[in-house]
């Protein structure tokens, strides 16, 4: 740990690496309280695999027609929020087929991504970096996308927790009350999007359901009360987004794989330790 932390003072790119995990942990912790009250888990594995559409137009933009001014990252969050808009038309309007529809999206998703990658030449190494995750690639610009969108993500929580509440908690109350809750749940999927595409700087597409569901499960443990949850999930993924990049520093092993590996001992160890009480 010593020389994890000697490093930081001396690698500018690692620092970024640890800025950039403990950025994505803020939205994370917060949205991915939600999404386990929720119980929406399913639903973003099919935000998160539809990503890929965005990403692999944006670099075929990028190498076959010249068009650099939109980066991936930002492809992915335009993918991610019209499939989270999709996705929640979908379940609001046709509840009997809901998962049928989901998952054919997340099918047709990842097959438009994969359409556009294999008519990009070269060797994508963005491309990997998405998929399995690699922290160590975060740039100024994407840190400056990530604080930006944590700060809306902040904003709209902190204007709208009690009406979240009340939806994730029991809709048809909500509804009574005179709640817009088919508005409500749309943008609760917008802000869990967002949340992916942080993500997804940090451990991949492949791994952002473990860091976007496990704090918040842990968390969930020790705590009724979602705002509690919050604020612990959001501590819970600094410390694996912070152990899991030094871990990975000592051992010479992927970052977000680490990261997401640490997460889930954690998930599994946790009950067990608190058994043992």
């Amino acid at each position: 740990m010593i020389s994890f932390l000697e490093a930081l003072q001396t690698n500018p790119m690692l620092l970024s690496a640890v800025v950039a995990g403990l950025a994505s942990s803020i939205a994370s912790g917060i949205i991915g309280s939600y999404v386990v009250v929720k119980r929406i888990v399913f639903i973003c594995g099919s935000i998160s695999h539809s990503v890929l559409s965005g990403i692999g137009f944006c670099l075929w933009l990028e190498r076959t027609k010249g068009i650099e001014w939109i980066t991936p990252l930002q492809g992915a969050l335009v993918a991610g929020i019209l499939s989270a808009l999709l996705i929640g038309w979908i379940r609001l309007h046709y509840r009997q087929r809901e998962d049928s529809i989901i998952a054919a999206l997340w099918s047709v998703g990842m097959a438009v991504g994969i359409l556009f990658i294999s008519q990009t030449p070269g060797f994508n190494v963005e491309l990997t970096n998405f998929l399995i995750g690699n922290i160590l690639w975060v740039t100024p610009s994407d840190l400056n996308t990530l604080f930006a969108l944590d700060v809306l993500v902040i904003l709209c929580v902190l204007c709208l927790h009690k009406r979240f509440l009340a939806i994730c908690f029991d809709e048809e109350q909500a509804r009574l009350q005179g709640l817009p809750v088919n508005a409500l749940y749309l943008l609760l999927l917008v802000l869990t999007a967002v949340s992916i595409v942080l993500l997804i700087q940090v451990v991949g597409i492949i791994l952002v359901m473990t860091m976007l569901t496990i704090p918040a499960a842990i968390a969930n443990l020790f705590s009724r009360r979602l705002s509690h949850v919050m604020c612990m999930a959001v501590g819970i993924s600094c410390l694996f987004c912070f152990g899991g990049t030094a871990l990975a520093y000592n051992l010479d092993w992927p970052a977000g794989a680490t990261i997401a590996l640490t997460a889930g001992i954690a998930y599994i160890a946790t009950p067990l330790i608190r058994g043992l009480r």
